[in-house]
């Protein structure tokens, strides 16, 4: 049972890695290994979506 248990924790963390969840999963623990307070999630999203529209490279032509 435990095989089967460890599989879907492993599918889930894939799906929220190509979904973009598990970035905030992975802010959040980064902060705590730092000692810091992390933003709200809205503000850690309203980030994300502004370094999105403006940084180029992100393969989109406008």
């Amino acid at each position: 049972m435990s095989a089967v248990l460890e599989m879907a924790r492993t599918l889930r963390r894939r799906v929220r890695e190509l979904t973009g969840e598990a970035r905030w999963d992975d802010y959040v623990a980064e902060c705590a290994d730092f000692g810091e307070q992390p933003m709200s999630r809205r503000e850690f999203e309203r980030l994300r979506d502004d370094e999105r529209e403006h940084l180029p490279g992100d393969g989109r032509c406008c």
